[in-house]
């Protein structure tokens, strides 16, 4: 069973920039592909950006578009997500996820979650 460790969370403030890391801790080419979601404190958990492992195929949520980037270097097992002109409104735990047949922002069509990093964005 894969493992994800996410990493680069941090405080930052408001319009700056950060960028997240996701390591898996084997081939990610057996996934389909690898989600960004977050949750803050009392909400839900919403996906932010979903990349396809295969062809590079992104795709974000309205929230994020324009603001944050999606990659993934395949070699390194790897998964960033940049995410710049913040806002405190981003402010949230994030997490990165693998699916195993799907492509999309809902979170039950993850089958592996990494434990999260915290992102905090000031005003």
């Amino acid at each position: 069973q894969v493992q994800f460790v996410e990493s680069g969370g941090g405080l930052v403030q408001s319009g700056g920039s950060l960028r997240l890391s996701c390591a898996a801790s084997e081939l990610m080419t057996d996934y389909y592909a690898i989600g960004w979601f977050r949750q803050a404190p009392g909400k839900e958990r919403e996906g932010v950006s979903c990349i396809s492992v295969s062809d590079g195929s992104t795709y974000y949520s309205d929230s994020v578009k324009g603001r944050f980037t999606i990659s993934r270097d395949n070699a390194k097992n790897t998964v960033y997500l940049q995410m710049s002109s913040l806002k405190p409104e981003d402010t949230a735990v994030y997490y990165c996820a693998a699916d195993l047949a799907g492509y999309g922002l809902e979170s039950y069509l993850y089958d592996f979650w990494g434990q999260g990093t915290q992102v905090t964005v000031s005003s």
